[in-house]
């Protein structure tokens, strides 16, 4: 099937288009005329044996995508839509071991017990710590008078907040930073990263994690890895499984929060009437308009389990089916005037945290953080305004900022 709106050969999943933008008027034509797309690749493009996958658009089908693990798994061919052509199904497999490509009833078990570290009184745990961190990132960033937005206020709070979540030494946040981005950057070339070094730096941070529980089982402390670790017959992870654990982390509880941050400031100071509405009135509703607006994450994918229907397009068994938020949230079925940027927006049921079995489990910590900096940047950063354009990751599912020059005071 084609969409004749669409230039031939046109790949939602191109690196290339999001080096530049987010595709949204292509998936708002396809959201009209072709909301479950077949959308054509060259063999094997993506890594996978296949010549394409269906595009899902709407945000209903999204979340029904998302909902029915039975029928779109997970598992098959991981969540990632988009590999390096080269990549070997080998390395492809090993990625199941992340509860990011798990699918019940293992990854109810491995959620069951990971979402502890994520309860309510946890989350407050941290708020004290966390917002003192805020204020004293965004003070450093006053003093350098302007410089890079992403490396000097919103990839820092991220990474602290990890460590100190899993009781991770701050002196080691430069190494989760530098693993996680050599993990998730294999096809921006000015990073100069290949798959394989992603996959070196996904073994180097699985290793580091797995010694930091083999540690905690020995000396238990008063921390989230102890309570993970310490008492594996119990139903709790086992090193291997924690290593993994902290290697989602990196990914989804650093890159994605980092880049909500960095798109959100710059929504800010490009609307500057909501910049000046947030400093007076900081309505609650903002982090989650920040994430609607930014959607970290464009697209993950499932695989059907069977032959199966959805929005009118036949399925057949073992077909990628591509789930793309960023277009579900910009929905206007869904949204009205899903194209302006509204802190105040309310009711607000995007998808930027996903939806079903996988939806978040860090939302409350990732709004937490959200609210901290933009609270802290408010009152010590009043003026702070842009000096260029941002530098946009070169990315076939991540919605990355690389740099975002600014001027502080």
């Amino acid at each position: 099937m084609t969409c004749p709106a669409l230039p031939e050969g046109f790949d939602l999943t191109d690196p290339d288009v999001y080096r530049n933008r987010v595709p949204l008027p292509e998936f708002a034509v396809l959201r009209r005329t072709a909301p479950v797309w077949w959308n054509a690749q060259p063999h094997g493009v993506a890594g996978f044996d296949d010549d394409g996958y269906w595009a899902v658009t709407r945000h209903a089908d999204v979340k029904e995508v998302s909902t029915r693990p039975e029928v779109f798994s997970a598992h098959r061919n991981t969540s990632i839509i988009r590999f390096n052509a080269g990549i070997g199904r080998d390395q492809i497999d090993a990625q199941r071991l992340i509860m990011l490509n798990m699918d019940p009833p293992e990854h109810t078990r491995v959620r069951q017990i990971v979402q502890r570290g994520f309860a309510p009184r946890a989350i407050r745990a941290l708020e004290a710590a966390l917002r003192r961190r805020a204020e004293a990132i965004v003070t450093r960033a006053r003093g350098r008078g302007s410089g890079d937005f992403v490396t000097d206020v919103a990839c820092e709070l991220p990474l602290q907040a990890i460590a100190e979540l899993i009781g991770v030494p701050q002196e080691d946040r430069a190494r989760i930073f530098d693993w996680s981005n050599k993990m998730v950057a294999y096809d921006d070339p000015e990073l100069a990263l290949t798959q394989e070094v992603g996959a070196t730096a996904a073994m180097e941070l699985i290793s580091y994690a797995m010694n930091l529980a083999a540690a905690r089982k020995k000396c238990p402390a008063r921390d989230i890895v102890s309570r993970l670790v310490a008492a594996e017959d119990e139903g709790n992870l086992a090193e291997d499984e924690f290593g993994f654990f902290v290697l989602l982390l990196a990914v989804a509880g650093n890159e994605t929060t980092r880049n909500a941050i960095s798109h959100g400031m710059h929504a800010f100071l490009t609307h500057p009437g909501q910049w000046e509405l947030y400093k007076r009135e900081r309505p609650a509703t903002t982090a989650e308009e920040i994430v609607r607006w930014a959607t970290p994450v464009v697209s993950f994918q499932r695989t059907a389990t069977r032959d199966t229907e959805l929005g009118g397009a036949r399925i057949a068994e073992g077909q990628r089916v591509g789930i793309f938020y960023a277009s579900a949230n910009h929905d206007p079925e869904v949204f009205e005037r899903p194209d302006v940027f509204d802190i105040t927006r309310d009711p607000n049921p995007h998808l930027g945290f996903g939806g079903g079995p996988h939806f978040c489990l860090g939302r409350s910590l990732a709004a937490l953080e959200i609210d901290l900096i933009f609270h802290a940047i408010a009152d010590t950063l009043p003026d702070i305004r842009l000096e260029g354009e941002p530098r946009r990751l070169r990315s076939a599912w991540l919605n990355g900022i690389k740099e975002l020059r600014v001027r502080y005071t």
